[in-house]
């Protein structure tokens, strides 16, 4: 059961003033509006990317809390390492690292005494940055945070990043994003217990999305553009 400090720590990390550098992304929704997608497709590929690429975040992030809490025979580098190979495409490989910089900023801050901050910690300063999902699964081993939550919080996040970023890319009422929002939550909640099910890098979703992949490195290539990623 989820105790009132484990879901403090969810409402922090859904709260979009948190200052992690999220408002520099898009969650992919940049790339895809200037690689052509309508934007009356957005509802769609809302509800597309929660149930592929977040879900690839999402188990990332639970397989990384249940190595930092004790459980597992594999390392950090496996993780980041079926992670990666989730994820192709160079620049979102980056914009995920910046993002996870900006996490692993917050969680010193806020957690700096637990064991799974101080070895995310460790580990950026001997190999280099690390992932937003794994730094993510760090703070969900710090706090408590159950693997359910770890995976709604991921995928919400992530929606709601694109949701925001639409409202600066797209005259609209900012109403009409919140309900798509709340569409492609409701669309993962069917994959929420197999996704925290997953205990070693081999269980994290390998349901990519090559056309997301492609408008990033075109985006990335752009020099005038709004957000990183």
């Amino acid at each position: 059961m989820t105790t009132p400090h484990a879901l403090s720590v969810a409402m922090l990390l859904a709260d979009a003033r948190l200052p992690s550098g999220g408002h520099a992304h898009s969650a992919s929704l940049e790339p895809a509006l200037l690689g052509g997608m309508p934007t009356d497709s957005v509802p769609a590929w809302l509800v597309g990317r929660a149930t592929t690429v977040s879900l690839v975040e999402a188990g990332t992030a639970v397989v990384t809390a249940r190595l930092l809490a004790g459980v597992g025979d594999f390392g950090l580098a496996d993780v980041v390492g079926a992670w990666a190979a989730r994820t192709p495409a160079p620049a979102l490989r980056d914009a995920a690292r910046l993002l996870g910089r900006g996490y692993l900023r917050l969680a010193r801050m806020l957690w700096a005494d637990a064991p799974a901050v101080r070895a995310l910690v460790a580990h950026d300063a001997a190999h280099g940055p690390l992932p937003r999902a794994v730094v993510l699964g760090a703070v969900a081993a710090a706090t408590g945070l159950p693997a359910a939550d770890t995976v709604r919080l991921t995928v919400y996040d992530d929606a709601q990043t694109a949701a925001s970023a639409l409202l600066k890319l797209e005259p609209l009422d900012p109403v009409t994003p919140a309900r798509w929002v709340l569409e492609a939550c409701a669309a993962a909640e069917q994959h929420v217990l197999r996704v925290a099910a997953c205990t070693t890098p081999e269980d994290i979703p390998a349901s990519g999305a090559p056309q997301t992949e492609g408008w990033a490195q075109a985006h990335a290539l752009l020099s005038q553009r709004l957000f990183r990623a």
